[in-house]
């Protein structure tokens, strides 16, 4: 095999992983502020009758903010406002 090859058999293997990192709440707390407040308030996501009931749909669901917001987040950035909110509100598993 060619040894010049292995960097990128290495990093592809990695990227294949998945993330290597967990989500930065905290980031996911500033973008939440910054961005979600303007149309909602707290009380969305603890209201009896809401619309999210799972990990998956509230991912779902920031997604379909981001969108609609026209915000062009990163993975990441998704992924750090989901774990907030699922950590400060919804609790899912």
């Amino acid at each position: 095999m060619n040894k010049s090859l292995l960097p990128l058999i290495a990093a592809l293997l990695l990227t294949a992983a998945g993330p290597l990192t967990a989500a930065d709440t905290g980031h996911g707390q500033q973008l939440k502020a910054k961005n979600c407040m303007g149309c909602h308030e707290d009380g969305v996501y603890i209201r009896k009758d809401r619309r999210v009931t799972s990990l998956a749909g509230l991912e779902k669901q920031v997604r379909r903010c981001e969108l609609t917001l026209g915000l062009q987040w990163f993975d990441d950035d998704v992924n750090d406002v989901v774990a907030y909110l699922n950590e400060t509100f919804y609790k899912f598993k």
